[in-house]
């Protein structure tokens, strides 16, 4: 059994260690709560461009087949396609980056089974590190837009991406990120972002909206209009990942801090033992001692 001393020791240990947990769980939980206000505001506007961009679509299939165009036409078997992931730029957020990266992983497996080259673009510190390690080369990788999320470095990154895809490098953009579902919850999401799924036009689809557009303004409008839906799609996506970060690291946190209170209740225990028994060890000395003098 541990000496008395080196119990101690490793109470105050675990019991610096819990203020340490607990601090960080305090910090998550306030920037947690700036970045799910931040996420709302910013799903609001996703939605309505990407409703703009159906709508738009939509019109200008009156005149043109949309599938026509570069940012809409389909590939079926792509020869070379993009991943975009994003991971967070610290740790200790639990499985958090462990999933993106088994994601992207699971995805490589399978373009690749098919023959298709995979092109890698990494934001964020931890999965630049993981494929590093693992030795996988990587097209494009930048540190600190993750933590520190900005619309003008987020465009300029997708914006050579999409510049890659119309000049015909790649055939296909997917963006791979861990997203924010709530306080305890992350879901992995995946958005194909060029070409944009025409799916959402079915045929014979009608209007509503008093939107008008001439037919000379086609391919200038919605060229305009997919870049900015494309930039702010990696933008949201940023500020999604964040959210899910400081949740998970909140929770992982909460988690260390209990068990760090356990870890102490226990340690404390075996303290209170080791020290009856050294107690009761010396009673029974002096006992033997004083009988050895009669």
């Amino acid at each position: 059994m541990a000496s008395l001393k080196d119990i101690k020791r490793k109470i105050k240990s675990v019991k610096g260690t819990q203020k340490t947990t607990h601090a960080m769980k305090l910090v998550s939980s306030a920037k947690l709560k700036r970045a799910e206000e931040l996420a709302k505001r910013s799903k609001m506007y996703a939605r309505k461009i990407t409703e703009m961009i159906d709508e738009i679509a939509l019109q200008i299939a009156k005149y043109n087949d949309v599938s026509d165009n570069v940012y809409f036409r389909t590939v079926e078997n792509p020869k070379t396609v993009d991943i975009v992931f994003v991971t967070a730029d610290k740790g200790l957020c639990g499985g958090f980056n462990s999933q993106t990266i088994k994601a992207v992983n699971a995805m490589l497996s399978e373009y690749e089974a098919q023959g298709t080259t995979v092109r890698l673009r990494a934001i964020g510190k931890k999965g630049i590190a993981y494929y590093r390690f693992n030795k996988r080369e990587m097209l494009d990788e930048i540190e600190g837009l993750s933590a520190s999320p900005s619309y003008e470095d987020a465009a300029k990154f997708i914006r050579a991406c999409v510049d890659d895809y119309i000049a015909g490098k790649t055939d296909k953009v997917v963006l791979v990120h861990n997203g924010y579902v709530n306080m305890i919850t992350q879901e992995i999401r995946v958005d194909n972002l060029v070409p944009v799924d025409p799916s959402t036009l079915p045929e014979g689809s009608t209007s509503s909206s008093e939107l008008e557009l001439e037919p000379d303004d086609d391919d200038t409008l919605l060229e305009a209009l997919t870049h900015r839906y494309l930039e702010y799609l990696m933008y949201y996506a940023l500020i999604d990942s964040l959210a899910a970060e400081h949740g998970a690291r909140m929770q992982a946190m909460d988690a260390a801090t209990t068990n760090a209170k356990e870890m102490v209740k226990t340690l404390t225990v075996q303290y209170n033992k080791a020290r009856q028994e050294a107690i009761t060890t010396e009673l029974i000395e002096i006992i033997s001692g004083v009988e050895s003098l009669k």
